[in-house]
């Protein structure tokens, strides 16, 4: 029986997992009525934990796992331990951190989207709208495509890593304390630079965030076009905002109001690709077209940094973060182009295409019976057709 020990324990620690589920998938309302504010609130306490030290925490605690792990291992061998009961134990770790994960951040998965909690209405649009908002975020990546540091061969040179992890809490307090959003009011203590980059580089991951720690990580060898939506990001994750989609959104979000250029041109340059790659990836004439003149728009820095994006990313395994799905209806009909893209497009039109659109109203009177219902009044008397005179008449 005790060879069989770890395997229990592990099966204990995977029933629990999978109750947690449950639970999350079943009472999403509860969830997120409850748990994102609990949860957000130890996210704080362990990034204050994790951000006294500079290294990342988390990768050091799997490196110990991981010598722990090849050290028993070889102890096994030279000791001749039976090696099911060791296999057993190892699955039982395994089977107890992920427990630790899904309780303390992966059920957030099943917290309401980002959308409601900003009162942002997402419904479906026109591939004439798509094309709008594209031009929209071409028009200002364009303009700040001229205003940012560039090197002597015509790349962006942002600040230093550590200076642009430092600004990225000032885009979210402005979400939270001027635009009243209180779903950002998370701990904004600056990323980290995750350690052994070329590894996550050649398998095009851009950023990690874990929960258990309290750390939102980004990889610092990615182009600096990338860096600060990056930091954004992984600071969302850390935030609660957990599926990709509403963090890349949140990303935007940030970035674009944000008093750094470099924060915002990030915004923008990745909102336009979004949209663009929807209109290209959806593979329709109509989509096509509107691709292409919207594309012929794009000025020569910011087709310089487009370039020099698509070729880092097209050297890795991931293909960088900007992906866009070919558009399908559901079974409502609503075509969708994207998760962040409709986001990006609803955004767009609640925030920048309607605020624009102004009706001419006449004033209101009181007393002007096509605009009031004065039947009721006692004192009301219909009006009657003024009677002709004819001047001059004996």
């Amino acid at each position: 029986m005790k060879y069989w020990r770890g395997y229990l324990t592990a099966f204990i620690f995977a029933v629990i997992t999978w109750a947690l589920m449950q639970l999350g998938q079943n009472f999403t309302g509860l969830v997120d009525m409850v748990y994102p504010y609990v949860i957000r609130t130890l996210q704080n306490m362990l990034a204050l934990w994790s951000g006294g030290v500079d290294f990342v925490v988390w990768q050091m605690l799997a490196m110990v796992l991981l010598v722990l792990g090849l050290a028993t291992a070889v102890l096994m061998i030279v000791l001749k331990w039976n090696p099911i009961q060791w296999f057993g134990w190892v699955l039982a770790t395994v089977s107890c951190v992920y427990m630790l994960y899904t309780l303390v951040f992966g059920l957030n998965y099943f917290a309401g989207p980002l959308a409601e909690d900003i009162r942002l209405e997402v419904g479906s649009y026109t591939v004439e709208e798509l094309t709008e908002a594209a031009e929209y975020y071409r028009d200002k990546a364009n303009e700040l495509a001229d205003k940012v540091n560039r090197n002597a061969d015509g790349n962006v040179d942002f600040a230093d890593f550590d200076t642009l992890a430092q600004q990225t809490g000032d885009g979210f307090h402005a979400l939270t304390y001027e635009m009243s959003y209180p779903i950002f009011a998370g701990e904004t203590l600056p990323v980290k630079a995750l350690h052994w980059a070329d590894w996550f580089t050649k398998r095009g991951i851009t950023g990690i965030t874990m929960g258990l720690t309290g750390e939102a990580c980004v990889n610092p060898n990615i182009p600096d076009i990338l860096l600060p939506f990056s930091m954004s990001h992984e600071m969302s994750h850390r935030m609660c905002i957990y599926t990709e989609e509403d963090a890349n959104f949140a990303a935007f979000l940030a970035g674009h109001v944000n008093e750094s250029i470099e924060y915002q041109y990030s915004a923008y340059f990745m909102a336009y690709r979004y949209c663009y790659m929807s209109l290209l990836n959806a593979n329709t004439t109509a989509t096509s077209a509107a691709a292409a003149r919207v594309n012929s728009g794009v000025n020569n820095k910011f087709y310089q940094d487009l370039q020099y994006y698509t070729q880092f990313f097209s050297k890795t395994r991931g293909g960088g973060t900007a992906t866009a799905a070919i558009a399908e209806p559901d079974e409502n009909g609503f075509v969708s182009y994207g998760k962040v893209t409709d986001l990006l497009v609803s955004w767009h039109i609640q925030q920048i295409v309607l605020p624009d659109i102004t009706v001419e109203e006449d004033p209101f009177d009181p007393y002007d019976s096509t605009q009031v219902d004065l039947s009721g009044n006692v004192n009301y008397k219909e009006p009657t057709e003024p009677v002709e005179t004819t001047e001059g008449a004996e």
